[in-house]
């Protein structure tokens, strides 16, 4: 279909969407609008323009421009057709439509303009730069037209090619604001301007090319390929802050000059900001609410220090408290100057010659703030030497305290300035939004001028939404945390500080040990207290998500029940939301309209007044809505989640058999007939209307009772040749029934009580009309008997022959008295009519069924999306417009090389277990594999073996559609298409081509499945069935309105090598219309040279093969930055339409959902607050759920976040970003304002949530709408899990650097602000707190213990009442709670409270809580790795299913840093505590000091064994051991890779040292110190001390370790030199070093105090100290490495990991030994799937029964 030129000729140009270089009169769908033609002629007016040389007269503008200023021929081929697509769109979209429709609008072209150019206005108003597009007088028409034209036109050459500076949206601005200048000298006619472009390439290689070059040898050379520093070069943000300042117009000049000290990259810094790699950076970016933190802090302690009861009282009553207060004033002006320093010390590198008012800021900045301590301590002096020296507050002291007040008024002018701001927001707004000298005067003090981040304020009424949010938030942490937590710990402190006698057991260094001790008490008291705004925002926002979820009403249809209840309200709310209604062009937006719209919504929902109460079959409404019921129930059937039996219950069958009412679903419809019977039979003597009243109170009864009665006359009518008497009989005795209903006297003429007889008469006439071979003798008997039941029983007044014979109710002539009645009157239809079939068995259904068919359909993932879109079509929704009238939109998704399709080897394969992936699939989706072999059936397969034959394609795409491939993806987004061509079929179609279009559909559907094997050619019942309806116009229509682009990167070179991915996508473009691939085509042009290009393909229908559409010549390798944006970015500019969906390789979607897009896309028109939405945001769905309970937790945390945390970060809190991939960007508005997501390496690793920041600081606006949805597919092992989440946590380690969050954390206001940092890195941060409190918390305790310090406090245990407080805040944290409460909150709106508390409990059975304390783990580790020292990396996760075992060298590798080593050393600090502690003698007290560490501990180490399938099988276990001792001891060769090799894998885990700095090293080497002190603390508890604390016992162990280092050298001397030839020798060593070792220990027993039991204890000194010098070492590596001690360190590093595999084993072994702990962990592990009847444990034990193959 896609070339309408009659030869289908080698040299036709091919074309994307509209065939432009033909014939405008060609019969191509899209070509038949007017709004195309109308733009394509405009193009074509180059009236007087002064013509370029080498003009031909075919040209049009694009190709002027092209000429002039040496654009690319594929760039001006893709920017025409893109100009033309968008400006017909717009100009359909018009309302009302312009006068003259045949020629293009003056005002769609001025928005246009506007829109596209606004980001380069803003620009030169910034810049204060007069703009370059000048338009003459706009009211004459023609002319400027023109102009308008070429300067769009002229942006978007530009930006189509400029490749990576796409980035660069300030440089894109430069570039065009010289180049539309070059284009007004032409347009002066000026013929001596010659612009200096080549013909060939000329933009690429004078324009685009030398900026390139610079951003490559930045990345690439000066970034050390992201190893450097981020601070060592310019990054692409650097490179367009270049173009902030008025230097870029001074330096680069234009023609662009390559001698600018921009290109040479030396002497241009960084502009704009530095990233400095420092924990620092939380407090430079957030100071405010560190601020806030720390003098409320401060301020709690002063007041608790003096409170006896009520805390206000003091500060009410007591002057010495309130005066103590001020001292907050200190602190503040201190973290002022402590700001302003750090200001200095990471930002230096900004300043330089050009920027030296920037230096001078800096240093003033510090100079004042040290000035106000200064001041402060003089007038604070003041005040208390005079109450001092009066004893009392006099007069005199009150007078000093004024003075001290007035000068802290003028300190917190700014703050109350700010305040002012904040209440105003349009003022705010006014002021930074203008760019007059004066207001930048004003701010030049508090913040630097950039072009981003000004004008963020919000309207009114949303600043009181989240103002009131955080003030109850703030409230409720600031009660909580003095009543709870300050206060309860004062009387410890003061306890302490008075302790005198303390009786140290070691070397006491400090005179004043007590502050110390304090010291120790209060620091997880602070860690806790810093953190906790985490756990009140995770309570007030789950409550707030809930009741905005309830308001937006989610949750209201939950099941099939519900569905059934409100589903002929459900009917019309399809046609009111997916309909577009006639507009009238005055009545769009009004108030009024508004007030209507709300009305009507009301009546829809709860069903009142009229409009709502029945579709009758007769109107073209009912038409429509059964058009698109039955095409999504026929969806459902094509995805095989519901079987053919379920089809005929759940579709709307059309009108047949002149039935006079709509033909409910049958699952409607069940037992309503039955019920009906009951009623008749117990109102014997009633009127009719009294029966027929109570049967119409269910509108479904009162279908049903008509429909049967109508198909049972119509049916014996048909049945019956109409020929004969017995024909006629039939008739009269149906006329007589009618006439008797339609005087109303239907229960005098007739007895209700032979109803049932009839009943079942006719059940059994229908099942015998059923049946394949058809048994005429039973039939006669069975009409026969019927005909008796009417004559005789069912008249109320017998009727003797004669009258029947009178009435024409019996055979008048005597003949056929011989003969049986009915005998020779039956005829049959044919066998073929399969129509007659269907209607035959839902008569059947309706007569018979009984159940409720409150399980229909069975599969719950149809149950779920069925009540998911029936709930969302009663939610609040723009109106449709019509399909010609929508916005157009387009879909990426970004494609390297993950699975398209699996192939036939990948589906039989089993793993070590013998399990197949099919067999896995088969098992978990049983009925969706009886459902899929049922339509293989139908559609011609023979065998059940045939299916690995003709069916394989078939089979490989059903697998597909189960995992996370492309192939999914492909056919999710591709219902866009499919819903599109539909929408538009029924906004144009009339009422005779609908009914035609639902009669195809019926004649397209199903088979019969009693057997009638018809042999239908598989493609017909493929093709859905409203493929045949769409010809021409919607096919147009639809493609004008839709792309898909999948940018396969390496697609080409996948296509040279041969790779079956490639044939696979070709496939998939060939299936798929309106699919588009974008690749990067390497072409080598000499020896070392290659020239890189975008290339567009696509598959020809006529051709028959794939065509290259576009070529597009990039400046050189895509890949500069982080991969997946630069996949993204190239493929941009092939996408079309005013947005696009930013769509994930591991996404789905669904028919019923992209019906409601083109609703969604109406949001773009609608103000939320006081913008309109940049960003749309979109609900997701997680459908890997039912894996395995790890999915099942992942999927459930996941769920909460995606749904209800956006909902609330998007309103009230106004600050949700760009998170899930579904959400819908305005497409040109990112385009030139820096692309949807950024690049630069390393920085913007997670490149999707920058594209937020960026919409938020460029004031954009993000929205979240529930009434949408779109699949998503999650990690499933406990591994790729944890992979994906050291992804992220690294992720936001680097977004800590930089500057797009320092610039939100200063610039939103501060409630916003607020809401920022707790939901992205102010997560993470506070749960690395929490690690770090079970840190603090038991060091403290550990130091307490061996000081003797506690035994001192034992008397006052009242600090453990505060202290059991925060570990119990510590313990909710860490287990997961809060991750929960969402959950739990989100579920019951959704699912209803039982089961939501219900599930929550299964979770927790589930160990639910395990996977969570390790996951937080997982975070606080790489979070904390990223921002000490670097080295996130981009973490392919693997999307396979998980059912194999992995190893336990493979959980060692991954998780031996991150959470063995660290588990052993709390666990270690445990046992220890427990040995030397006084409380540990009161076990309960220890406990519940120690049972969340005990936790923590045992979730670090047992968590990847309990979520390995097959973790404790004993034979595994230890074949597991054996492997990892062979990988310990590998000696492989230079090349083995961390897999096989220990040593390569250590080396690889220090990899983060070598990228980081000097701060990061020293960092390092004071943590690795904490190691030493176990020495310390043990050696002086030792019997050999013999109870003394004298220096000299620490430093005579340490001969013991030096000792023990020296034995190990000689023996490892030994070894190497006599081990292969003297071995003897070797023996004699050995012998007489254990000889010696004997000798001391016996002489030790001899002449001191010591004990064998010293030994043991020791150990856990030394093996401590051991650790701590090997990783002191690992720091100073790069000294060490070439020196003989290296090869020790190596040797040490070995054993010790030896050491902690076996006690990370331990537990194993023995769980593993022990019986039962397997099934029980199959069991937990695979719950989910269990109960849908997967029979894993035959799997994982391989007793795999027999395959179904």
């Amino acid at each position: 279909m896609s070339l309408s030129i009659t030869n289908p000729d080698e040299d036709v140009e091919p074309y994307n969407i509209i065939p432009l270089h033909i014939d405008l009169n060609t019969d191509h769908p899209s070509l038949r609008f007017p709004e195309v033609r109308a733009a394509f002629s405009a193009l074509r007016t180059v009236g007087d323009l002064r013509l370029p040389p080498r003009w031909q007269p075919h040209m049009d503008l694009l190709d002027w421009l092209a000429l002039f200023f040496g654009f690319q021929n594929d760039n001006v081929r893709n920017q025409r057709e893109h100009l033309i697509l968008h400006l017909a769109n717009a100009q359909m979209r018009l309302n009302p439509p312009p006068d003259n429709i045949d020629s293009l609008d003056s005002t769609v072209l001025r928005s246009f303009r506007k829109y596209l150019l606004r980001n380069y206005s803003n620009w030169c108003s910034y810049l204060a730069v007069k703009p370059s597009v000048w338009l003459p007088d706009l009211s004459a028409s023609n002319s400027d037209h023109r102009r308008e034209l070429l300067y769009v036109s002229l942006y978007l050459l530009i930006w189509g090619e400029s490749a990576n500076l796409r980035f660069i949206p300030e440089c894109i601005c430069y570039i065009f604001h010289h180049m539309a200048m070059d284009l007004n000298s032409i347009f002066q006619n000026r013929y001596d301007y010659e612009p200096s472009y080549d013909s060939q390439n000329g933009f690429l290689n004078s324009v685009v090319k030398p900026i390139y070059e610079t951003v490559k040898f930045e990345a690439d050379v000066n970034s050390g390929n992201g190893t450097e520093p981020h601070a060592k070069w310019r990054n692409y943000d650097d490179i367009n802050e270049y173009f902030w300042t008025e230097r870029c117009f001074s330096k680069l000049k234009w023609p662009i000059d390559g001698g600018s000290s921009f290109f040479v990259g030396n002497r241009v810094g960084k502009t704009g900001f530095v990233e400095c790699r420092s924990f620092w950076n939380l407090f430079r970016s957030f100071d405010r609410l560190w601020v806030m933190l720390i003098l409320f802090l401060q301020a709690a302690i002063i007041v608790g220090w003096r409170d006896r009861d009520y805390p206000w009282r003091v500060v009410l009553e007591d002057r010495d408290v309130q005066v103590r207060l001020l001292t907050v004033l200190f602190t503040w002006s201190a973290l002022r100057f402590f700001q302003s320093l750090l200001d200095i010390v990471m930002q230096w590198r900004l300043v330089s010659r050009e920027t030296k008012m920037l230096g001078v800021r800096m240093v003033l900045k510090v100079v004042v703030a040290a000035g106000w301590i200064v001041l402060f301590t003089y007038f604070y002096a003041k005040v208390w030497s005079q109450r001092n020296h009066d004893k009392n507050w006099s007069g005199e002291a009150n007078k000093r305290l004024k003075t001290f007040l007035e000068v802290a008024f003028v300190f917190v002018i700014p703050e109350l300035l700010a305040l002012a701001l904040f209440i105003l927001p349009w003022v705010r707004n006014f002021m930074e939004n203008r760019n007059w000298r004066i207001f930048y005067m004003l701010s030049w003090w508090f913040q630097g001028r950039i072009y981003v981040g000004r004008g963020l304020s919000q309207g009114l009424v949303d600043n009181i939404k989240y103002t009131l949010f955080w003030a109850v938030v703030l409230a409720s942490k600031f009660s909580f945390s003095y009543f709870l937590q300050i206060h309860p710990m004062i009387a410890p402190s003061k306890a302490v500080l008075d302790l005198t006698d303390v009786e140290y057991h070691w070397h006491e260094f400090f005179k004043k040990g007590n502050v110390v001790a304090l010291g120790i008490l209060w620091i997880p008291v602070v860690l806790i207290y810093l953190m906790d705004i985490q756990i009140w925002y995770s309570i007030y926002s789950s409550l707030v998500g809930a009741t905005v979820g309830l308001f937006a009403h989610l949750g209201e249809i939950r099941s099939m029940q519900q569905l059934k209840l409100r589903f002929q309200f459900f009917a019309t709310a399809v046609l009111f939301n997916l309909m577009p209604e006639e507009q009238l062009l005055s009545g769009r937006g009004t108030l009024s309209s508004k007030v209507k719209d709300a009305v009507r919504r009301m009546k829809l929902r709860y069903g009142l007044g009229k409009p709502f109460q029945k579709l009758e079959s007769n109107q073209a409404e009912a038409k429509k809505f059964a058009l698109l019921w039955n095409e999504i129930i026929l969806s459902f059937r094509e995805e095989d989640i519901i079987s053919d039996k379920e089809v005929e219950l759940l579709e709307l069958p059309n009108s047949a058999w002149n039935v006079r009412v709509i033909r409910w679903p049958c699952f409607l419809l069940c037992n309503e007939l039955l019920l009906a019977l009951s009623q008749a039979k117990e109102l014997v003597d009633s009127s009719d209307r009294r029966l027929w009243r109570k049967i119409c109170k269910h509108e479904f009864r009162r279908c049903a009772v008509i429909e049967a009665y109508d198909c049972i006359k119509h049916l014996l009518l048909e049945i019956i040749r109409p020929d004969s008497e017995e024909h006629s009989i039939v008739t009269v005795l149906f006329q007589e029934i009618d006439h008797s209903l339609e005087i109303g006297k239907f229960t005098k003429v007739f007895k209700t009580t032979a109803l049932p007889q009839l009943h079942n008469k006719l059940i059994k006439l229908v099942e015998l009309l059923n049946k394949g071979k058809k048994d005429a003798n039973q039939l006669v008997n069975t009409l026969q008997a019927l005909y008796e039941i009417f004559i005789r029983d069912f008249f109320k007044e017998k009727r003797n022959n004669e009258r029947l014979k009178e009435d024409g109710l019996a055979p008048q002539n005597p003949v056929s008295s011989t003969v049986l009645l009915f005998e020779n009157a039956i005829q049959f239809p044919e066998t073929m009519n399969e129509n007659f079939y269907r209607q035959i068995r839902r008569l059947h259904t309706i007569l018979t069924s009984r159940d409720s068919m409150q399980k229909v359909p069975i599969n719950l993932e149809a149950r779920r999306r069925l009540s998911f879109f029936s709930n969302s079509l009663f939610m609040n929704m723009p109106h449709a417009p019509q399909v010609e009238k929508m916005m157009a939109f387009s879909v990426l998704t970004p494609y390297y090389s993950e699975e398209v399709v699996y192939s036939k080897e990948q589906l039989r394969t089993g793993n070590e277990d013998g399990i197949s992936t099919l067999y896995y699939l088969q098992t978990i989706h049983e009925d969706e594999w009886k459902n899929f072999m049922e339509r293989m059936r139908r559609e011609g397969m023979m065998k059940d073996r045939d299916i690995w034959t003709d069916k394989l394609r078939e089979l490989r795409s059903w697998a597909s559609y189960r995992g996370q491939t492309l192939s999914r993806t492909v056919r999710g987004m591709m219902y866009y298409y499919k819903a599109l061509k539909l929408l538009a079929f029924l906004d144009s179609a009339s009422e005779v081509e609908i009914r035609e279009g639902s009669r195809e559909l019926v004649s397209l559907n199903q088979d019969s499945s009693d057997g009638i094997n018809s042999q239908k050619s598989p493609s017909s019942s493929r093709a859905s069935s409203s493929e045949s309806l769409f010809r021409g116009h919607d096919y147009g229509t639809a493609l004008m309105k839709f792309t898909y682009v999948i940018a396969c990167q390496i697609y080409g070179t996948q296509k040279e090598r041969k790779d079956p991915h490639a044939d696979e996508i070709l496939y998939l473009m060939k299936n798929n219309e309106a699919l588009r691939v974008a690749y990067v085509d390497e072409v080598h042009t000499g020896r070392d040279e290659k020239e890189y290009y975008s290339v567009l393909v696509k598959y020809d229908r006529q051709l028959e093969r794939e065509v290259e559409i576009y070529r597009v010549k990039l400046p050189g390798p895509l890949k500069l930055g982080e991969g997946k944006p630069e996949n993204q970015n190239h493929a941009i500019i092939f996408t079309r339409g005013d947005a696009v969906q930013t769509i994930d390789m591991n996404q789905d979607n669904y028919f019923e959902e992209a019906l409601k897009m083109r609703n969604l896309l109406e949001e773009f028109r609608h103000y939320y607050g006081i913008r309109k939405p940049t960003i749309l945001g979109v609900r997701e769905h997680i459908f890997t759920g039912f894996v395995s309970s790890l999915a099942w937790f992942m999927s459930a945390q996941e769920s909460s976040f995606v749904t209800l945390g956006q909902r609330v970060l998007a309103n009230p809190l106004k600050i949700r970003m760009h998170y899930g991939h579904p959400d819908v960007f305005d497409r040109f508005w990112f385009i030139t304002r820096g692309g949807i997501s950024k690049a630069s390496r390393v920085i913007n690793i997670s490149e999707d949530i920058f594209a937020g920041f960026n919409c938020t600081l460029r004031r954009g606006n993000i929205t979240h709408h529930e009434y949408i949805q779109v699949g998503k597919g999650r990690d499933v092992g406990l591994n790729q899990i944890s992979m994906f989440e050291a992804k992220v946590a690294s992720g936001n380690g680097e977004q800590v650097l930089s500057r797009d969050v320092y610039r939100l954390g200063h610039r939103l206001d501060f409630f916003r602000m607020l809401s920022f940092f707790y939901t992205t890195v102010g997560f993470f941060f506070n749960t690395m707190m929490v690690v770090l409190t079970v840190y603090a918390f038991l060091w403290g305790r550990l130091l307490l213990a061996l000081s003797g310090v506690e035994a001192a406090m034992e008397s006052n245990s009242n600090s453990n009442k505060a202290l059991a407080m925060i570990l119990n805040q510590q313990f909710l944290v860490q287990i997961g709670l809060f991750t929960a409460l969402p959950m739990i909150v989100e579920n019951s709106l959704e699912h209803g409270f039982l089961p939501a508390v219900w599930e929550f409990l299964t979770m927790q059975l589930q160990l639910s809580s395990v996977f969570y304390t390790f996951s937080m783990g997982t975070r606080s580790h790489f979070f904390g790795r990223t921002i000490l020292h670097g080295g996130a990396k981009y973490r392919a996760t693997g999307r396979g299913f998980v059912v194999e075992h992995k190893s336990f060298a493979e959980n060692y590798r991954l998780y031996a840093r991150s959470h063995f080593v660290k588990a052993i050393e709390l666990g270690l600090i445990l046992l220890i505590y427990a040995s030397h502690s006084v409380v540990s003698t009161n076990t309960f007290v220890y406990l519940a000091m120690t049972i969340s560490s005990w936790f923590l501990v045992a979730s670090w180490i047992m968590a990847p064994f309990v979520f390995n399938p097959s973790g404790f099988d004993w034979l595994k276990t230890v074949y597991d051991f054996d492997d990892f001792m062979n990988w310990i001891w590998y000696r492989g060769s230079v090349f083995a890779k961390a897999e096989d090799s220990w040593e390569k894998w250590w080396y690889e885990e220090q990899d983060h040292l070598k990228v980081t700095g000097f701060w990061g090293k020293f960092l390092e080497i004071v943590l690795d110190l904490r190691f030493f002190v176990f020495q310390y603390g043990i050696v002086y508890q030792l019997d050999i001390a013999a109870g003394s604390t004298s220096i000299v016992v620490y430093l005579l162990s340490w001969v013991y370790v030096f000792v023990v280092f020296g034995v190990y050298v000689v023996v490892a001397y030994a070894r190497n030199a006599y081990d292969a030839k003297h071995h003897i020798y070797y023996r004699l060593v050995q012998s007489i070093v254990v000889v010696l070792a004997i000798l001391v220990i016996v002489a030790l027993w001899e002449f001191t105090e010591f004990e064998f039991m010293d030994l043991f204890s020791s150990l856990l000194a030394f093996i401590p100290t051991g650790w701590g010098m090997l990783l002191i070492a690992q720091v100073f590596r790069p000294f060490l490495q070439h020196t003989i001690i290296w090869h020790g360190v190596v040797a040490l590093a070995r054993l010790y990991d030896i050491l902690f595999g076996i006690i990370v084993m331990a537990p194993v072994a023995v769980l593993s030994w022990l019986p039962g702990f397997q099934a029980m962990q199959t069991r937990i592990l695979f719950n989910e799937a269990f109960s849908q009847g997967l029979r894993i444990f035959q799997m994982v034990t391989g007793k795999k029964s027999q395959s179904r193959m």
